[in-house]
């Protein structure tokens, strides 16, 4: 199977070079200043439990063929168009495997693809890009869910989670892979909305007086904009999540606290501002989300 990876950031770094050394067949898409610094150091992966480099195949936008099985999407949600039209030379062929935050990208994937190429996927992990060129991942949480969307994607799906079982992250197969995606989000959006309206981890926020009655109200709210749609979120599941979101001296925080302190752009509007979206679809008032939303929009301004 022949895998191309769209960026070597936290997603396409860390899963990527795991998959590399598990003998995999990857290459990377970069753009150029990133393809220079792999080839002349390499890609550096920074663990909980140790460091690697590996020195993968790499190609510019320019140079793509259509020979990939399986094309991995792993930008950030607004840098999608750009992503989309980097991998227009490889598109024609294989499957989409993307793995963004949110929903809304599955119905421009839809529309540009065919849902009969594009699966579903949801990673989980902390990292960042040091400022050596290194992805650095944050916390021992690794692991990626893949599932089928259609019949014709089975078969490779299925190769896929085989070959990962290979490497060293935690792999799961998902029957209803867009629940999974649901499941993720309204978790997300609650660690986004809670840490950067706080500027402060979990276990700072649980702390206050009012901090974990809020991060569950917050939660409840994003719970029930997926049930009004459909997507009820199982006990079990939301049982998980208000443990994270409420865990005592907690250091985890959102990538979106992470990128608002760096003064970097944002994935608000399409964890928060797209979720209230949907509330409104489903006739569920959001006003805890709207706040979240409201102080992102605000600090985006103010960062100008």
């Amino acid at each position: 199977m022949k895998i191309l990876i769209v960026g070597a950031g936290g997603i396409g770094g860390i899963f990527g070079a795991k998959l590399h050394q598990a003998g995999a067949d990857i290459t990377y898409l970069l753009r150029h200043q990133r393809q220079k610094l792999i080839q002349e150091k390499g890609l550096t992966i920074e663990t909980p439990k140790g460091s690697f480099t590996i020195y993968p195949k790499s190609v510019l936008a320019d140079q793509l063929e259509s020979i990939y099985d399986l094309i991995i999407l792993t930008p950030k949600a607004f840098d999608l168009e750009d992503s989309l039209k980097s991998i227009a030379k490889a598109s024609s062929k294989g499957l989409i495997l993307p793995f963004l935050n949110g929903l809304t990208h599955l119905a421009i994937l839809d529309r540009q693809f065919g849902k009969e190429r594009v699966m579903g996927g949801v990673a989980h992990i902390a990292a960042t890009i040091t400022e050596s060129g290194a992805v650095r991942q944050l916390t021992e949480l690794h692991s990626l869910t893949v599932g089928s969307r259609t019949p014709e994607q089975v078969v490779l799906s299925q190769e896929f989670v085989a070959l990962c079982k290979k490497a060293d992250f935690d792999i799961f197969h998902h029957e209803h892979i867009e629940q999974a995606l649901w499941d993720k989000w309204v978790f997300l959006a609650t660690l986004a909305g809670m840490t950067t309206l706080c500027r402060g981890s979990v276990g700072s926020i649980e702390a206050t007086p009012y901090g974990k009655e809020m991060s569950q109200r917050m939660y409840a709210e994003c719970c029930s904009v997926a049930a009004s749609l459909g997507c009820r979120i199982s006990d079990e599941a939301q049982k998980t999540a208000i443990d994270l979101l409420t865990k005592e001296n907690s250091p985890f925080t959102a990538s979106m606290l992470r990128d608002l302190l760096a003064n970097k752009t944002t994935e608000h509007e399409h964890i928060l501002g797209d979720l209230i979206q949907q509330g409104t679809n489903g006739g569920i008032d959001c006003p805890l989300l709207k706040i979240a939303h409201t102080h992102m929009a605000v600090e985006g301004k103010n960062s100008l």
